[in-house]
């Protein structure tokens, strides 16, 4: 466990303070803003719900429930259980903060989790997008480390809760697809 805790340390080191230069200083808090991530999460969710038929529809109230679940459980479950001290909380002088400490806790990242949950959903139902969405996720979490208040484990942690979750929420939904079609009923339809 030790070597792997050296292995998180380095890394972080190396993204926060190594690579480390004006433009990034200038780019990743931007990046990493909450209301930057969510205002396009919400017009993408408004347009699959309004304008994409009835794929969309099931989209959206699965891609809402997913990063909801995604929030709630990284937040208030999985960092208070866990308990693993922020890079930013833990070692402050150390580091290069571009933003405020955050909460005490970091595994998991909510951010890398619920860019990751949002991008799986999306990929799901738009195979056109699914890059697209997982390199806006990659660049998120990479923001976190590089503002200094996740650890890279912190953040792929994050990914893969997302990524399982998300899976965890479609397996439900094709099951229940499978169901309904069963049983003659078309609402499940949307192609």
């Amino acid at each position: 466990m030790n070597i792997l805790i050296k292995i998180d340390h380095a890394i972080f080191h190396f993204i926060n303070d190594s690579i480390a230069n004006p433009i990034l200083n200038l780019i990743m808090p931007i990046v990493t803003n909450e209301n930057n991530i969510i205002v396009p999460l919400i017009l993408i969710w408004f347009w699959l719900l309004m304008f994409q038929g009835k794929r969309g529809k099931i989209a959206a109230i699965l891609l809402l429930l997913t990063v909801i679940l995604a929030d709630v459980i990284a937040a208030q479950i999985i960092k208070p259980w866990i308990g693993r001290i922020r890079p930013s909380r833990a070692m402050l002088d150390n580091i290069n903060l571009l933003v405020s400490k955050g909460g005490k806790y970091g595994f998991v990242s909510n951010h890398a989790a619920n860019t990751m949950a949002a991008a799986t959903i999306i990929g799901y139902f738009y195979k056109k997008w699914k890059y697209f969405a997982i390199i806006i996720s990659i660049i998120v979490g990479f923001s976190r480390i590089y503002i200094g208040v996740h650890y890279p484990f912190d953040v792929f942690g994050g990914w893969l809760f997302g990524y399982t979750l998300a899976w965890g929420i479609l397996s439900i939904w094709v099951i229940l697809k499978i169901r309904e079609k069963k049983r003659g009923r078309t609402w499940i339809n949307y192609t």
